[in-house]
């Protein structure tokens, strides 16, 4: 969850209430229907496992019917018992997922913008490798105060939050310094609807699209466009970002999902991969920017 999408590239980020509840019991129903399938694959009963487990049938029973989530040792125990060790770590990322992944939109009414780009800096620092898609808007990586201040003040507009953009901004731009690192690596796909999209006005917006240009010349930064006339292997898809191979921050619209399990990581990192196959570079991308300057005239 931790992250305002990837329309700033920021962790973590807000949801709405309603939206929260019901993912994360749709996270827990999961959870518990795949203990239930580990139960019967093993050919045991709700007692038996009980007994093998060492508590009674009823918590069984509670945890394969989400009704009582299931703590770490829990699934350890309930693995070992139906002797697929194998799947524990797996499970128990799933299960911290469907605790940890959601942050109240109360919280963010409280705390305002600013706090939230502050949170992400720990991460930023902890990553060296970064793969960014985005479908929306300019990744947060990549703006301009100018652009930034004008995204964060629609979003809280929208989200009804306290008015910090200014303050917001000034933590945005410090956090994203880690883009001039040389010793990070930065990929990042871009569809070229992203260029097109009046997020501000158009001086702010030529600017931007400037700023980007320049940013295509790092060493250390390798942007790919997926032009409008793109054949495509994948369809468009809502905002990731990969941290190295441990942690994705995946866009929707009530919530934005950190998913952690070594299943989830691949499925993205496959995708990001089919969609930068899809992607322009060099020349050809930097062509699609300055056509989308000319526009503005």
């Amino acid at each position: 969850m931790r992250k305002y999408g990837g329309c700033l590239g920021t962790w973590p980020r807000t949801s709405l209430c309603r939206g929260t509840t019901s993912s994360v019991q749709k996270a827990r129903e999961d959870l518990a229907g795949r203990l239930r399938e580990i139960r019967r694959d093993a050919g045991i009963t709700g007692r038996e496992l009980a007994v093998r487990c060492g508590w009674s049938e009823s918590k069984s029973s509670r945890i394969e019917n989400a009704k009582t989530p299931p703590s770490d040792a829990d699934i350890r125990a309930w693995c070992r018992a139906c002797r697929a060790e194998s799947q524990t770590s797996g499970l128990i990322a799933a299960n911290r997922h469907s605790a940890d992944a959601h942050v109240e939109w109360r919280r963010l009414q409280r705390s305002g913008l600013r706090r939230l780009q502050e949170s992400a800096g720990p991460l930023y620092q902890q990553t060296g490798v970064f793969r960014v898609y985005v479908s929306d808007v300019i990744p947060g990586f990549l703006q301009t105060p100018g652009y930034a201040a004008a995204l964060l003040s629609s979003i809280a507009k929208f989200r009804g939050t306290p008015d910090d953009v200014s303050e917001a901004v000034a933590a945005h731009i410090r956090r994203n310094a880690v883009l001039r690192n040389g010793a990070r690596r930065f990929s990042f796909v871009l569809e070229e609807s992203v260029l097109r999209y009046r997020i501000c006005g158009a001086d702010t917006m030529a600017a931007q699209l400037g700023h980007l240009l320049g940013v295509m010349d790092l060493q250390n930064v390798a942007v790919g466009i997926i032009p409008f006339s793109a054949e495509r292997a994948v369809w468009p898809m809502p905002t990731f970002t990969i941290f190295d191979d441990t942690r994705v921050h995946a866009d929707t619209l009530d919530a934005a999902l950190t998913l952690t399990q070594p299943s989830q990581i691949e499925l993205y990192a496959q995708a990001f991969e089919r969609l930068s196959q899809g992607a322009t570079r060099g020349a050809a991308a930097r062509s699609l920017v300055v056509n989308a300057l000319a526009s503005l005239d």
